[in-house]
């Protein structure tokens, strides 16, 4: 009999990351021929080959340190090509949202930064003290690479939004935004199942416009229309969706999905540009965190005494 996590793993996690893979290399081709994307065509093939490097470096090395065998060796080419999903998203991500003109070597920072940070930023995956606990990445990588950017490269910038669509015509203006979220909602709904985050960051995003508004004297469309942009709609189907840093129960999506938006209410009335990564950022640095306090509290022994906590805790997860 089969392991159910396995099953799990081929039909969610793998069959969403192909999807993932094939639609962002699908829209980078038509971007770069036709849509209308400002960067070289070398952008991606960089940031393809940083991603690339750093996940096959790291996981050589980890494989000769702790002595077992390579991960990518084995099962051909398909095994091979599943291996390098995760670096091909982030290698076409960092490169198709991030701008610094000529200067390739940024794009290979940010993502070899991103796949970096799989392995530096891990939190035990359960809550209890165990000889050898399981770990997993609390951040989204792309969107850290583009954000640990952004910080310490004040001149690059974020792809305008208007080249996603900039060479579409009236018609592929409004047919590919509707495209992009249809095939969202599929790859969400089946895969992730992240709809209830999806849900709840875009009326999180909705109200904070209206309360920013009413507070700040703006006009109401104004603090709306971000969510009308293709941009925003890749950032709420793609990246905040990410199923392996963010909770998995309905609930817990939901308390994640608000607290993105409050985080990105509270960056624009700080006048801090970029919020939307930003804000991410944050909110995926924040439950890390609980995360690891609640291991931290399990492994002191005392989860008896706190139990409603502990319970409320593995909620979010």
């Amino acid at each position: 009999m089969r392991d159910p996590q396995d099953n799990w793993y081929r039909n969610k996690r793998l069959g969403g990351l192909w999807r993932f893979a094939i639609a962002i290399s699908i829209l980078n081709i038509l971007g770069h021929i036709w849509l209308g994307f400002e960067q070289a065509w070398a952008h991606p093939l960089v940031g393809l080959t940083a991603a690339y490097g750093m996940e096959l470096g790291i996981e050589t090395v980890d494989a000769l340190v702790n002595r077992r065998p390579l991960r990518y060796l084995g099962g051909g080419l398909g095994n091979f090509a599943e291996f390098l999903l995760s670096a091909h998203i982030t290698g076409l991500a960092v490169s198709m949202l991030l701008y610094a003109n000529q200067r390739f070597w940024v794009i290979a920072f940010a993502a070899a930064a991103a796949i970096a940070s799989k392995a530096i930023f891990r939190v035990s995956a359960m809550p209890a003290p165990e000889a050898a606990p399981a770990t997993r990445h609390f951040l989204n990588p792309s969107n850290f690479g583009i954000s640990l950017t952004l910080v310490l490269f004040p001149w690059v910038g974020i792809a305008p939004p208007y080249h996603f669509t900039e060479n579409a015509g009236t018609f592929f203006h409004w047919a590919l935004p509707l495209l992009i979220f249809a095939s969202g909602s599929l790859l969400n709904t089946k895969f992730t199942e992240r709809v209830p985050l999806i849900s709840a960051w875009m009326l999180g995003f909705a109200v904070q416009a209206i309360l920013r508004s009413l507070a700040q004297g703006l006009p109401v469309t104004a603090a709306l229309l971000p969510m009308s942009g293709l941009a925003f709609i890749l950032f709420s189907f793609y990246m905040v969706t990410d199923p392996a840093t963010t909770p998995s129960r309905p609930a817990a999506q939901v308390i994640f999905g608000l607290s993105v938006a409050a985080a990105y209410c509270s960056l624009m009335l700080l006048h801090i540009v970029f919020g939307l990564f930003f804000a991410l950022v944050i909110v995926t640095t924040a439950r890390g965190l609980w995360l690891f306090g609640l291991n931290r509290v399990a492994a002191l022994g005392v989860e008896r005494h706190l139990s409603p906590v502990a319970a409320f805790a593995e909620r979010q997860r």
